[in-house]
């Protein structure tokens, strides 16, 4: 079992940056691929970032790269999103979210998760 903690939402700026946190629990984490999802008000939840359990391999939505970079610190139990340039189109819900099989790598789609965050809300002004 996993429990996933996302933190580092807020408010920021057009070409501002901010960086979310996601606090995992669970003797698995350093066995799973993790991922970062956002949902925008009255639109479908869309994957915006991927990470293998090792680190080694990372995928991103078109429409954050370049601009946003996941990481991961298995010591920790963390995984980060780095936002930066941040747009208006941004501003969503963000969910962290874990792969439930082990050693597994990144990928985009939601139905390949087994656990999730309760989200944590990003909003860009411009």
């Amino acid at each position: 079992q996993v429990q996933l903690v996302e933190s580092g939402g807020g408010l920021a700026q057009a070409g501002g940056s901010l960086r979310l946190s996601c606090t995992a629990s669970g003797r698995a984490f350093n066995r799973n691929g993790m991922g970062w999802f956002r949902r925008a008000v009255g639109k479908e939840r869309d994957f915006v970032a991927a990470i293998a359990f090792n680190g080694v391999r990372t995928i991103y939505a078109d429409s954050v790269k370049g601009r946003f970079t996941i990481s991961r610190d298995n010591s920790l139990n963390m995984v980060y999103l780095q936002m930066n340039v941040l747009k208006p189109e941004d501003t969503a819900v963000y969910y962290c979210a874990a792969r439930g099989i082990p050693f597994s790598s990144a990928n985009s789609s939601p139905g390949e998760y087994a656990y999730w965050g309760q989200g944590t809300q990003v909003t860009v002004s411009s």
